[in-house]
């Protein structure tokens, strides 16, 4: 099967962006908030090895850190400029740790993490079952995974109006909040919670919205997209269909749908599969989901 996502241009995107990152990241920086409340799920439990996987500046693993001053606190990211500017997040009075890798294939040994923490990383990933199996590997048995990802409501206008000017893909197909939970159960994951946001951000037109994705990374990443430069014409075709969707303010919405998932490593010795098969079958139905809507 060919590669959804083009893995280089991720890394270059991000590496490019990480000095601006911070100053155009607000929602991101929501986001984070919203997960970190959710370590609060350990109660009392104090974690010897907590792993940042996208850390991008730092400011998650700074936090961690700072909530936990006894754990190791490991940022990983797949752009070296972040993990630079991720530096400076972590000071010398309570510094952490640095890995440039993939979140594909963790440097890390196996059972050797007690949580997991991943704010608005996942989206980049072709194949969640196997980036969740690799988060399994590396967790010890009851560990906690907490992540977070764009879901497919995400940027919905701006790939409306490219599709009526231009067949290319402009705008990447992130997963569904049923897929985060099949791929989590699928990996032998226990007790998943799903949540689920939807933020609406406004712009004055559609260049400051480009702007805006290009300032946090967020570039398109498809391995199928068009590699020249999107024309004029095209452009301002999107632009025009954009158009009729300002609100009373005059401004431009845009969707940005975050899915939350927090599930938790099973007890020692459970395979990860049995025979091929997936040794839990739990429908979605089945697993709780909160749905929440943010202006």
């Amino acid at each position: 099967m060919d590669p959804l996502f083009d893995p280089r241009h991720v890394r270059r995107a991000f590496s490019r962006a990480a000095a601006g990152y911070d100053a155009a990241a607000a929602l991101q920086a929501e986001v984070r908030t919203r997960l970190l409340g959710s370590l609060d799920y350990l109660d009392d439990r104090q974690p010897e090895v907590v792993l940042d996987v996208g850390s991008g500046t730092g400011h998650a693993a700074a936090a961690i850190r700072k909530r936990w001053p006894k754990a190791r606190v490991i940022a990983l990211d797949l752009a070296l400029p972040m993990l630079r500017e991720a530096k400076r997040q972590a000071g010398w009075w309570k510094p952490f740790a640095r890995v440039c890798a993939d979140a594909r294939a963790l440097p890390l040994a196996e059972g050797s993490v007690d949580v997991i923490f991943s704010n608005l990383c996942l989206q980049w990933v072709d194949d969640l079952p196997a980036v969740f199996a690799g988060f399994r590997r590396v967790l010890k048995p009851e560990g906690l995974l907490l992540c977070s990802s764009f879901g497919p409501e995400t940027l919905s206008e701006l790939r409306g109006a490219f599709a009526g000017a231009d067949a290319a893909p402009h705008v990447s197909p992130f997963a569904s909040i049923a897929q985060f939970g099949d791929a989590l159960m699928a990996a032998g994951f226990r007790d998943p919670v799903l949540d689920r946001d939807l933020f609406t951000l406004t712009y004055p037109d559609l260049p400051a919205l480009m702007r805006e994705l290009r300032a946090i990374g967020a570039t398109n990443a498809l391995a199928s997209r068009r590699r020249s430069l999107t024309g004029r014409a095209r452009f301002a075709a999107a632009a025009a269909a954009y158009e009729p969707l300002r609100d009373a303010d005059g401004r431009l919405p845009s969707t940005w749908e975050v899915i939350y998932a927090q599930a938790w490593a099973p007890a020692p010795g459970a395979p990860i599969r049995e025979g091929g098969h997936e040794i839990a079958a739990v429908p979605l139905s089945k697993i709780p989901i909160r749905r929440r809507n943010t202006p």
